[in-house]
């Protein structure tokens, strides 16, 4: 696992990792892993929000990181940010997840060129955001986000343990 870079903005980073465990409890009404995610804009507003949905949709696809980058995606088609038109170019924006992103979710971030993920808890057996892999920082790829890992890590870490606990 690769140590957290410096986060010189951890009060905002703390306050937008707030409105994502919000979204992760959120996802445990539908039985599916507390997973929260925000994206938020260049000016500092949340464009979207997203949950793990995979047991309400059946999807294995709906990641929060993913559901929340389409939602943004459709934002900025309908004008959100000032930007109307813009689709799925995410590269002035924020990803705020409480789990460190999969291989999955680390490939659509960089599809969607995000240029910043902030993340609560390491994942220590399927993370690609430094600690198995580090596909957001590959410098084969074509983009690379900064990273940011570990905000408010204890209390993301604590929602997946609980969650975990109740269900074995």
């Amino acid at each position: 696992m690769s140590a957290p870079a410096p986060q010189p903005e951890v009060p905002r980073h703390e306050a937008w990792m707030r409105l994502a465990l919000g979204e992760a409890r959120a996802a445990l009404a539908t039985g599916d892993v507390p997973i929260g995610a925000v994206v938020v804009g260049p000016d500092g507003a949340v464009l979207a929000a997203g949950r793990n949905e995979r047991e309400a949709l059946g999807d294995p696809t709906a990641h929060a990181e993913l559901v929340a980058i389409r939602e943004a995606a459709r934002a900025l088609r309908n004008g959100a940010a000032g930007r109307p038109g813009e689709g799925w170019r995410l590269e002035d924006c924020t990803l705020v997840v409480t789990l460190e992103p999969c291989a999955m979710c680390a490939g659509a971030i960089v599809l969607a060129r995000i240029p910043r993920v902030v993340f609560g808890a390491w994942d220590e057996k399927a993370g690609a955001a430094g600690s198995v892999f580090d596909i957001l920082r590959e410098r084969r790829l074509n983009h690379r986000a900064e990273v940011y890992g570990g905000v408010l890590e204890d209390e993301c870490g604590e929602l997946l343990r609980e969650f975990f606990a109740a269900h074995r």
